[in-house]
């Protein structure tokens, strides 16, 4: 037996070969191209896929209205035949259909549930909102230009019911430590967005996991901030790092992290491929997870799956 201080939140039933995956666009539109190609990937693993035909509307820089891809998302976890949803891609928009998602009927019928960038606070709805595990990971178009660490372990995470680890790739210590908390992961600026709304994840006593693509440093600098003078860091337990790609070099961001957060006395650890890379590991949210900076890892204390 598993010690989890979190008993309340539900644990999705693992996927079987099989099984059906629903595709939701619950952001912006999608490339054919790379969506295409998405779907045979999921093929090949084993799943059926399901794609809805409301996930090719367009409306602007929007994949259809905010109750239509609100409705849609739902519609995928009521569907009894659906066994689990992915996200075609992230972009913009998830922010916009949060006021329309019905927690309850979610709750109702908990699924794995897959996606990360803009999705991010899609996974932080279902696991605050709704207290279901999500997972952060690739998307159907993400999946087209990833590389073979993260296909296999996006299979091998959504069918085994076991406790899940992640070694940083290329580890950086930025201030020693233990801490354990329920695991927070996802993109910085999305994270920033949720603040002072009534969406704002609970960040006392979690490990949060950050990344981001294409953000000048000042930008992350001030993202930081901005969330450092709401109070979100005040009692966080520890920091990780995934990628940040085009966001000057690492250590620039290593450096501002290690600036902002220097005087709060948490473990802090880079290194991590999570985030918009060729390597994008797939992670469950919502469940304790123990952040190591001898042993370079993020490690979970108890399956994420039924």
């Amino acid at each position: 037996m598993t010690d989890d201080p979190h008993p309340s939140i539900t644990r999705p039933i693992a996927l079987r070969p099989g099984d059906t995956l629903g595709i939701a666009a619950p952001a912006s539109p999608f490339a054919q191209a790379d969506f295409d190609t998405g779907v045979q990937l999921l093929e090949a693993m084993g799943f059926n896929v399901f794609v809805p035909n409301d996930i090719f509307l367009r409306e602007g820089y929007l994949a259809g209205s905010d109750r239509q891809r609100a409705e849609q998302l739902v519609r995928l976890f009521t569907d009894p035949e659906i066994h689990g949803v992915v996200c075609a891609r992230g972009g913009y928009g998830a922010m916009r259909i949060l006021p329309f998602l019905d927690a309850d009927a979610i709750a109702r019928h908990p699924k794995p549930f897959v996606g990360f960038s803009d999705i991010t606070v899609i996974l932080n709805f279902l696991a605050q909102r709704c207290r279901m595990v999500a997972f952060h990971g690739p998307t159907v178009t993400t999946l087209a230009n990833g590389d073979d660490n993260t296909r296999q372990r996006f299979r091998s995470v959504l069918m085994k019911r076991m406790p899940h680890a992640l070694a940083a790739a290329a580890p950086r210590v930025l201030f020693p430590g233990r801490a354990r908390g329920r695991l927070l992961c996802g993109n910085l600026t999305l994270f920033c967005h949720l603040t002072g709304t009534p969406y704002q994840p609970v960040y006392e006593g979690a490990v949060l996991l950050i990344e981001d693509q294409g953000e000048a440093p000042y930008r992350i600098d001030r993202m930081l901030t901005q969330m450092r003078l709401a109070g979100c860091f005040d009692k966080l337990a520890g920091l990780a790092l995934g990628s940040f790609n085009g966001c000057d070099s690492e250590g620039e961001v290593q450096r501002i992290v290690a600036d902002r957060f220097g005087d709060l006395e948490i473990p802090i650890l880079g290194g991590f491929h999570v985030g918009h890379g060729p390597e994008n590991a797939i992670l469950p949210v919502g469940i304790d997870a123990v952040l190591d900076t001898d042993a370079g890892s993020l490690t979970f204390t108890g399956p994420a799956l039924a």
